[in-house]
């Protein structure tokens, strides 16, 4: 250890080998939940137009819930997931916080596209 305000050899080196990347995990993360926010506008807009057009919801648990009470029900399971998604990413290690925008945004992108290729069948 140093004691004149150096840092030590052994810090140096961990320095170097592990370099800090909090800049980059932060302008990754904040384009992952821009990504998430994306995909939930998209899917919430291409889901409520493919039901206009006579489609069906293929979730069953969304099925029942917009059967019970009506669209808005779709919007509060989405909230619901990012509300889920924020706690566990307070649990998680700092290296794995990227999984839980990604694993948000993934699924509702794929929904985007599937309503989407649906939808250009339909109409």
């Amino acid at each position: 250890m140093s004691t004149d305000g150096q840092p030590s050899l052994i810090r140096s080196k961990v320095t170097h080998a592990f370099p800090d990347t909090a800049g980059t995990l932060g302008s990754w993360e904040r384009a992952l939940w821009a990504l998430v926010a994306v995909a939930l506008v998209g899917d919430l807009v291409t889901t409520y137009y493919g039901l206009k057009v006579g489609l069906t919801e293929s979730n069953p648990v969304a099925r029942a819930a917009m059967h019970q009470f009506g669209f808005a029900a779709m919007g509060a399971l989405k909230l619901f997931a990012i509300g889920v998604g924020l706690l566990c990413r307070q649990l998680l290690p700092e290296r794995y916080v990227l999984l839980v925008p990604a694993g948000l945004a993934v699924p509702w992108m794929a929904a985007v596209f599937i309503n989407l290729s649906l939808v250009t069948m339909v109409v």
